[in-house]
């Protein structure tokens, strides 16, 4: 392991999914009559505005240079979040140095996504309990809109810090949660300073709305539109065209069903972008250990594929 390395090998999927203390066992998915849900308007305000900030580019102008960011802001930034929140730091499917930990940090939080240990712990929570009542953003309980952007506002707020101890030993990280809105304002700030107003609204704002819905889809469309390869507790699906526009996290299904591989397109047919650009960050040591699905998932998969063809051909 080189010498910065973040401890990741004795950490167990066990061990990062587990209840935590004040859990009971988690319960079976149910199709009761849906929550009430009481939402904090005013912390939506930030959401709303910063969609309405797009329409500065009205005053604005767009340049082809605010275009040119805006599409290298969402790439760059949607690998944040589905390398960095979610393979990463919910997961530990790879392993990699601090510095680089930092960095996959403060790239997914540049999406105003708030802190890297507060979208794990309920990341993890939504695994534990995946479209069971106590799923925080599960369309079958709580409906498509709540599933896709309710539940940001209705009670979510805290860190479950029971769920990710092993990320609360990391000071920086610690800061970054306190701190959240850092990364953004920063990213702002520089891409106003050199792409003027246009490179604001389109460049920064219209990207970081792109990768928000595009975060957002996977917990709403990736559960009722797609299909099942394995069957799972949930409705996850899987879904070609939101990995394409999520670097490979539209193989929801996969992920579901083994969700320690730092690879969810298990299969060479299946375009993962992320897992791409963590084999090339393999190749020059920026990562190292990504783990990979079984043999045993894949061949569980293949025959999967087989006996759908087989009933479709009827």
């Amino acid at each position: 392991m080189p010498p910065s390395a973040v401890p990741t090998a004795t950490l167990t999927p066990d061990a990062v999914f587990a209840p935590s203390e004040t859990d009971a066992t988690p319960p079976a998915a149910t199709t009761t009559e849906r929550p009430r849900h009481r939402y904090e308007w005013l912390a939506t305000l930030p959401f709303i505005l910063c969609h309405v900030a797009v329409l500065g580019a009205l005053w604005s102008g767009v340049t082809w240079q605010a275009i040119v960011v805006c599409i290298a802001l969402y790439w760059i930034r949607i690998f944040g979040v589905t390398a960095g929140y979610h393979r990463y730091f919910s997961h530990r499917t790879f392993e990699t140095s601090r510095p680089m930990q930092f960095v996959l940090a403060w790239i997914a939080q540049s999406t105003s996504q708030k802190g890297a240990i507060w979208w794990a712990s309920h990341h993890r929570a939504h695994h534990l309990y995946s479209d069971s009542e106590r799923d925080l953003h599960s369309p079958r309980q709580h409906g498509f809109l709540h599933a896709h952007l309710g539940w940001l506002f209705s009670g979510s707020d805290k860190t479950e810090w029971n769920r990710v101890k092993d990320l609360a030993k990391f000071p920086e990280l610690v800061w970054l949660e306190k701190y959240y809105l850092v990364p953004p304002i920063v990213t702002g700030f520089l891409v106003w300073l050199f792409f003027g107003w246009s490179g604001l609204f389109i460049g920064f704002f219209l990207s970081t709305v792109f990768t928000w819905h595009g975060t957002f889809f996977i917990n709403s469309l990736a559960h009722v539109w797609g299909t099942r390869r394995f069957e799972t507790k949930d409705d996850s699906r899987n879904n070609a065209f939101l990995a394409l526009v999520t670097m490979g996290e539209g193989w929801h299904n996969n992920h579901h069903h083994y969700m320690s591989s730092a690879r969810q397109g298990f299969y060479w047919w299946e375009i993962d972008l992320t897992y791409y650009v963590l084999v090339a960050m393999e190749k020059v040591g920026l990562v190292w250990n990504l783990k990979q699905p079984p043999e045993r998932v894949l061949e569980a998969g293949r025959r999967a594929d087989a006996e759908r063809r087989a009933l479709a051909r009827g």
